[in-house]
């Protein structure tokens, strides 16, 4: 005889309580032990033969206790079953189901865990597609499609009961020797923000979480060192580094991650000011903040401001640090003891665990019935990297190729005969980033392969129908004069010389560009420059293709090149998107989300640098970049018919700026339209030109298109001082163009009363009108 209970499930199970209600009730029951279980997550299995994925990994990824003994009172967090090595879909959700049973049956309360993992540049998981990573969305300009990819990863993640995702990176880029310049989506707060906040939004559609990085500072450490101490002041962090944080807060995002500097001596992860006032006084966030890996035991190893683990643990937790990862270091027994003593105010131990159970209950861990089988094991679809993913993946690299040169050599003849030579020429690994899984994870299992179809240039080229001779001529780093001399040969036989350059993704020093790598100048990496040189000597026809996670200088051999296309690592179908715009059989319509340095090209410099300007007046450096912000070329240019606005604000606090463009070619063409405000007052005493404003506009064949921007004056929803929301009264320039340099008309505009606000709550989403 089978007997149905009909009990009503406990408070904390029951989804028709308040999230509220339910947590107050479980934290009631829970014992000191059990409490803090939830503030940290366990990286299980991991170990030397992995590979270094983490700054200090191996000296802090010893657990305390076994296994059975730890899960005893649960655990807040599983870190990266997919992620820290190659594991097969079906086996792997297996595993995971496996562990949360164990988790949930070893605890009292049948608590899961929160699983996370990275997903830069998608899923970081064996066989899982991998798209274009961030410099790559910057260079779109298309938040729509940056938050369609957003939603298909996180589908991914949910269908493999992942929780949490580590991305999206919102530094903005202040220094293009800082290693992880690749990482990020660009060098403006505003083209950061948007395109960050629509790829929250994507990923949080499919019911789980986004996790904002690096809180904040990160990229402006000084001479562009990882870890680096930051010496910006308070304007520099309203004006430039908050922004973007401020926007994706807005989009929803779920969680935080602290930034692992330190700002003016103070570290991020022990900043109550930051962590705390501003980030849930000021911005009102209520999500969870999580440590970036090992940055609660950093402020006792690195930052030496805490004197033992149990003291780190106390600072971080004031600061307003709710969860421990990627592993328990001083978040288990070190801070168990230091509340028994009464080191710790147990009241902190309590506010982080109502935000990691609010936050469960939130993902539906809680709710009675409740199951640890992944959904991908009863619903099927084992495949990470369908035609769906590679669709959509080779749309956004596509549309993310910038052609920054281009004297006639492009498109390329139908008949021509190729010489392609270079390092990245001939290997998939020069389309993916640093934190794509065969870059990061991979590349310490070479026995079990990418894992996902990634085509080389050469490759493509030839599938396009080209005559190709390839040479490698050198590597990323090293090489000999008998590789020059070959590619030299191959480029004198052939009608157009395509030199594929540009870096190795890497971490900690295994690369020229990623986590750990940063560079010394940015001069081409190794003898890509000689080599490069040897092949202008030649000529022929020289197209540079460049693969990089930074700009390089490239002011010393732009007049010679009969063309220049860039790619940020575009990802598993880059090859293919790049041999398209090199054949003509698709535009390039990607624009610089960076600038790429000029004369004096090692210096740090971006185009919201300060204006103390012209080489000669104050410097011997000219900070006039060789390509600008927002830069790039197209095949068929759209024409720029018309630009209109007024010459005030209007009565309601709104500004339009209308364009109007027209396609006159007889094939389709897009253009990205940018307003920046310039304010006149702020020449010397602060940058004085912004992007407010941005969208981009496809024509089709003889179609005319207006684009408005509606700007909005006296917004204060925003917080801080930053130029770019607060301009004196008086007149100010609008100016509107397609590139920061390229300005096709300047608006005067009055401003009165008193020191104003320009807002961006609607940058990047200005109404689009059909003629």
């Amino acid at each position: 005889m089978t007997t149905v209970s009909t009990a009503a499930p406990e408070v904390w199970r029951d989804a028709g309580r308040s999230p509220e209600e339910r947590v107050e009730a479980l934290a009631a029951r829970m014992s000191l032990a059990e409490k803090i279980a939830q503030l940290y997550g366990v990286w299980v299995g991991i170990d030397d033969g992995d590979g270094e994925m983490a700054p200090h990994q191996h000296e802090f990824t010893a657990l305390p206790m076994e296994w059975d003994e730890l899960v005893k009172s649960g655990l807040g967090q599983l870190t990266r079953p997919f992620g820290t090595r190659p594991v097969d879909v079906a086996r792997g959700a297996a595993t995971l189901a496996a562990a949360q049973r164990a988790i949930v049956t070893a605890g009292r309360w049948g608590v899961p865990a929160l699983v996370h993992e990275e997903i830069l540049t998608g899923l970081a998981a064996w066989k899982a597609g991998v798209y274009p990573s961030p410099l790559c969305w910057g260079a779109t300009f298309d938040p729509a499609l940056v938050e369609r990819m957003g939603a298909q990863i996180g589908a991914t993640m949910r269908r493999l009961g992942v929780h949490q995702g580590l991305a999206p990176v919102l530094d903005v880029v202040r220094d293009l020797r800082w290693g992880r310049v690749e990482e990020t989506i660009g060098e403006d707060p505003v083209l950061v923000g948007a395109i960050g906040a629509a790829y929250v939004r994507g990923v949080q559609s499919a019911g789980v979480i986004a996790t904002l990085k690096h809180f904040v500072g990160y990229s402006a450490s000084k001479a562009g060192r990882n870890l680096a101490p930051v010496s910006a002041g308070p304007r520099e962090i309203a004006d430039v580094l908050l922004p973007p944080f401020e926007m994706a807060l807005r989009a929803g995002a779920g969680s935080v991650m602290n930034s692992y500097t330190d700002v003016d001596g103070v570290p991020a992860a022990a900043d109550p000011a930051l962590l705390t006032d501003l980030l849930r006084g000021t911005y009102g966030f209520t999500g969870t903040v999580v440590a970036d890996y090992f940055s609660v035991a950093f402020l006792q190893t690195l930052h030496n401001v805490a004197a033992s683990p149990a003291d780190a643990a106390r600072l971080a937790l004031t600061a307003g640090i709710d969860v421990e990862l990627p592993t328990v270091n001083c978040f288990g027994p070190p801070l168990l003891e230091a509340v028994e003593r009464g080191e710790v105010d147990v009241a902190l131990i309590d506010r982080a665990l109502r935000r990691v159970l609010l936050q469960k209950c939130a993902l539906g861990l809680l709710d009675d019935g409740w199951s640890p089988e992944p959904p991908v094991l009863t619903e099927g679809g084992e495949v990470l990297d369908d035609a769906e993913v590679r669709s959509l993946a080779g749309e956004l690299a596509r549309r993310s190729i910038v052609m920054l040169r281009n004297t006639g050599a492009l498109p390329l003849a139908p008949a021509a005969t190729l010489a392609v030579v270079g390092p990245r020429a001939g290997t998939p690994q020069a389309m993916m980033g640093c934190y794509s899984f065969p870059m990061h994870v991979g590349v310490h299992h070479p026995e079990a392969g990418i894992g996902v179809e990634v085509p080389t240039v050469v490759e493509a080229l030839r599938a396009g129908g080209y005559d190709v001779r390839y040479e490698q001529g050198v590597p990323v780093l090293g090489g000999d004069d008998d590789g020059i001399a070959a590619a030299v040969a191959a480029a004198r036989d052939a009608d157009v010389c395509v030199a594929v350059l540009g870096d190795q993704a890497g971490l900690f020093g295994r690369g020229t560009s990623g986590e750990g790598c940063d560079a010394a100048d940015l001069r081409l990496p190794g003898r890509q420059e000689e080599l490069l040189e040897a092949l202008l000597a030649t000529g022929t026809p020289v197209v540079l293709v460049l693969l990089v996670g930074r700009p390089y200088e490239l002011g010393r051999q732009i007049d010679r090149l009969a063309a220049v296309v860039c790619g940020f690592f575009p990802g598993e179908e880059g090859a293919p998107a790049l041999a398209d715009v090199l054949s003509g059989r698709a535009d390039a319509a990607g624009r610089l989300p960076v600038s790429f340095p000029g004369d004096g090209g090692s210096q740090p410099s971006t185009y919201l640098g300060a204006p103390l300007t012209r080489r000669g007046e104050v410097s011997v450096i000219d900070p006039t970049p060789l390509f600008p912000f927002g830069h790039g070329l197209s095949y068929a240019p759209a024409t720029w018919a018309e630009v209109t606005g007024g010459t005030s604000w209007a009565t309601d606090g709104t500004y339009d700026v209308r364009v109007t463009l027209r396609n006159d070619s007889e094939r389709e063409v897009s253009e990205v339209v940018q307003v920046y405000l310039h304010d006149p007052v702020a020449e010397v005493a602060r940058p004085a030109q912004a992007l407010i404003a941005a969208h981009r506009v496809d024509l089709a064949a003889g179609q005319t298109r207006e684009v408005t921007f509606t700007l909005h004056a006296d917004q204060t929803s925003y917080t801080g001082a930053s130029f770019r929301r607060q301009v004196d009264p008086g007149e100010v320039e609008l100016r509107v163009g397609a590139s920061s340099a390229d300005i096709r008309r300047a608006l005067a505009v009055t401003m009165t009363g008193p020191r104003r606000h320009v807002g961006f709550d609607r940058v990047m989403e200005a109404a689009v009108t059909t003629t």
